[in-house]
């Protein structure tokens, strides 16, 4: 087999990445120009969009602002596309110590899990005729819980779930899904984390590759779930964590 990551891998292809302006979405969207893809990637609000062009290393077609909770913006997103080969889910939040709050519980869910879901569902048609892909965003919280993150946990559970019934369900359109799930990666969203000596070291320690991840450890795990290699690959969920969750 030629090499996987051959330069022109995705060349004449189009790459969708939802929650990709920053973190590891944007490594995402990086790897998949880099490999030739034409990229569009999303964020939820005007100021992630605006910085995200205005960085010299930008080299998406475009930065959309968009709420996965509004079905008429997605809707309006991908119909924007000229076609769809790869969607990759990595629109996310989380809000440690409030999500015993209901109403903060149904605000996490709804922009993870059921976020995610609009988002297949909306462009299951195009990546139908173009044979394309689809790669969730999971955790190692899919696996077990967080006493202080009951619904980030409880939505990347059901990310996992969602993306091994999607599997089964596009089969026949010849979509692929799959998703990943990242252990403790360095990004905006563990900043807190990184900056506690004592938490930080408790992660590395627990991790058997001895470090945190980078988003470019996730990237590549994405565009190869959507690439020719994988093609008798689908309904996994792939953990990117350096061996966290073996421990």
């Amino acid at each position: 087999m030629a090499a996987t990551f051959h330069p022109d891998l995705y060349s004449g292809k189009v790459a969708l990445v939802i929650g990709g302006t920053s973190g590891i979405g944007a490594a995402v969207a990086d790897a998949f120009a880099d490999l030739g893809a034409v990229v569009t990637v999303t964020g939820a609000t005007r100021a992630e969009c605006d910085s995200a062009r205005a960085s010299p290393d930008f080299r998406c077609r475009d930065a959309v602002v968009v709420d996965v909770r509004d079905e008429a913006e997605v809707a309006a997103l991908v119909a924007a596309l000229p076609r769809l080969d790869a969607l990759v889910n990595c629109a996310g939040i989380i809000r440690r110590g409030d999500e015993h709050d209901v109403a903060v519980f149904a605000d996490v869910v709804a922009t993870n899990l059921t976020g995610t879901m609009r988002c297949c569902t909306l462009a299951r048609e195009k990546l139908k005729t173009a044979r394309g892909a689809i790669v969730n965003t999971a955790s190692m919280l899919s696996f077990f819980g967080g006493g202080v993150v009951p619904a980030y946990s409880a939505s990347k559970g059901g990310v996992a779930q969602l993306t091994k019934s999607l599997a089964i369900a596009y089969a026949s359109d010849g979509i692929r899904v799959n998703a990943v799930a990242p252990g403790w990666v360095a990004t905006p969203l563990t900043r807190t984390l990184q900056d506690d000596p004592q938490r930080s070291a408790a992660i590395v320690a627990r991790t058997p590759l001895g470090r945190w991840g980078e988003p470019d450890d996730i990237a590549g795990a994405a565009v190869f779930l959507c690439s020719p290699a994988a093609r008798f690959i689908t309904g996994a969920i792939l953990p990117v964590d350096g061996g966290y969750i073996v421990m």
